[in-house]
């Protein structure tokens, strides 16, 4: 979704960071193999999410949904040589293809797949984390903060996807649509809450950016 008119959106984008290699061909693949593609976090939010953990350079990240891991080896780019990235999926069909691509990378060794509910791996995982991307099931959203919030080191950044659901948080709730619902209730807790700071920011679909205080 764009929230700026498309030619200043071309703009940004030709004047962005160029899309690595490998992530093109991960993309072609994923548009030629895998239901629904355009979850994929895309080229420019790719490199958005590249600078972000650039900047933040985490020893430890946690992604909540892998999808077919463009994002994880966006994140991964801003790893210290030491460092790990634990990305968490349900999807048990998608893990090899996953695996391929970290494989093909310079971080496939620092990429630590757990397949099955965020949910019960994350209280499982006995690290803290520096930067925590989540992108997936939003009705999950607040309890999945619930858990990552106590793992999340001071300074520490979550960053959220989707969190302008299409335009549709600013829109008449249908009582019926549970997952806006789901949205405008995290969003209101990301504001509220006094453990963390947060900005969001209107990039494809809304991303916000959430620091541990």
């Amino acid at each position: 979704m764009h929230f700026i008119p498309e030619k200043l959106d071309d703009y940004v984008v030709a004047h962005s960071e160029n899309e690595p290699e490998l992530l093109k061909q991960l993309t072609r693949e994923t548009f030629q193999k895998i239901l629904q593609p355009r979850m994929s976090s895309g080229p420019y939010q790719g490199r958005v999410l590249s600078m972000i953990s650039k900047l933040v350079n985490p020893k430890n990240i946690l992604e909540i949904g892998t999808f077919t891991g463009y994002s994880t080896l966006c994140l991964a780019e801003g790893l210290k040589v030491s460092g790990e990235i634990h990305t968490i999926d349900i999807n048990e069909e998608l893990f090899d293809f996953q695996r391929k691509y970290f494989n093909k990378s310079e971080y496939g060794s620092q990429i630590i797949q757990h397949l099955g509910d965020a949910l019960d791996i994350i209280p499982k995982l006995k690290v803290t984390f520096d930067l925590v991307f989540v992108d997936a099931d939003k009705d999950n959203y607040i309890n999945y903060f619930n858990l990552i919030i106590n793992q999340l080191n001071p300074g520490g950044i979550i960053l959220s996807d989707n969190v302008l659901w299409s335009g549709k948080v600013i829109e008449t709730l249908d009582p019926k649509d549970k997952m806006t619902k789901a949205v405008l209730d995290y969003n209101t807790l990301l504001k509220e809450d006094s453990r963390i700071e947060t900005v969001v920011l209107p990039i494809r679909d809304g991303l916000t950016i959430s620091r541990r205080i």
